[in-house]
């Protein structure tokens, strides 16, 4: 689906967007694809990588989802946009929480008019399980996000374009996450490894796979739904014993802001979620209009409703990487 069709993602120079690009000029040929990004530097670092010499079909766009204007210029042919772009750090977004809402919130709105202007086919937005029952400011304007890319698809009238979320939980070996805190904390010969509470448990998905259900998601999202990949979670002190298992680990306490267990579902909805083989679907609680939208068949296969009560979190979760396993996944 992607082959001669141009592609924008924002916040393109970020784990993501490189991982993205990597995969899609790969096994794909599309006819363009542009980095849309505010940091200059990051964008001529990528650019060291993924050439346009050697990749005439990219892009290097600079701009802001917080420029409505910049957008517009940016989505003219465009037929998919992947929405990376965020301020996703918890503790900085505690200490500038305007910034947070201007970038999350404000260019959430912004690149929804944008696509609608331009008559763009579909977007996909990247969520995080923190947009569930949010408790810090992130997860509060991703969920806000997330409630406006969805009611989008209400906006559009008899134009093509759709709009969906994909949730999913920490990316191995992201900037920010705690693989990476780990490798540091060892490459500086620290004496420990810094452990915020001895019950914490996360989600875990590799880059690789976070792009290709992006990709899967694409295909087949119909506009409106949440689609939130099947992961394996781990215990914060096993993660960091199969790192450094010699290591003495040292409790900090949590973060402001943090969660023990993470959340991708919960029970509230419930009525709405759908269970396939791989993945979870939640359907919009709104009605979207004019549309008679099966949810329940993805690819000519049928999701069976989930019982009253479900939650799909890091602790419940059936799988849980330990031992060997967890080393594979970590070495893979």
């Amino acid at each position: 689906m992607f082959n001669n069709k141009t592609i924008l993602v924002t916040g393109g120079t970020g784990t993501f967007g490189k991982a993205f690009v990597k995969i899609i000029l790969k096994n794909f040929k599309p006819k363009k694809i542009i980095v849309f990004s505010r940091d200059e530097l990051k964008q001529y670092e990528m650019s060291q990588e993924f050439s346009e010499i050697k990749y005439p079909n990219i892009r290097y766009f600079i701009g802001d989802v917080r420029d409505v204007d910049r957008l517009n210029i940016a989505l003219r042919d465009v037929n998919f946009v992947i929405h990376a772009a965020a301020m996703k750090h918890v503790n900085i977004a505690e200490y500038n929480p305007t910034e947070c809402i201007s970038t999350n919130i404000d260019g959430a709105r912004n690149l929804i008019t944008s696509c609608i202007n331009n008559n763009v086919e579909k977007l996909i937005a990247l969520s995080t399980d923190k947009a569930v029952n949010p408790i810090n400011l992130y997860g509060a304007t991703k969920l806000a996000s997330d409630k406006l890319f969805i009611a989008a698809n209400n906006l559009t009238g008899k134009l093509k374009t759709k709009f969906s979320i994909v949730r999913y939980g920490n990316v191995l070996n992201s900037r920010g996450s705690v693989v990476p805190l780990f490798h540091k904390y060892i490459n500086e010969n620290k004496k420990f490894l810094p452990i915020t509470d001895t019950e914490m448990t996360r989600f875990l998905i590799k880059i690789e796979d976070g792009v290709n259900f992006v990709f899967q998601s694409l295909k087949y999202m119909k506009g409106g739904e949440i689609f939130i990949p099947k992961l394996p979670s781990v215990n914060i002190v096993d993660l960091a014993n199969a790192i450094a298992p010699n290591l003495q680990k040292k409790i900090i306490g949590i973060r402001p802001g943090e969660k023990i267990h993470e959340y991708l579902c919960t029970n509230d909805d419930s009525k709405y979620t759908y269970n396939f083989r791989d993945f979870y679907l939640i359907s919009p609680s709104i009605r979207i209009s004019n549309k008679n939208i099966k949810y329940n068949i993805i690819n000519n296969k049928k999701g069976r409703l989930v019982k009253n009560n479900f939650d799909y979190n890091s602790k419940s979760n059936n799988t849980f990487l330990k031992g060997e396993k967890l080393l594979k996944f970590l070495m893979d």
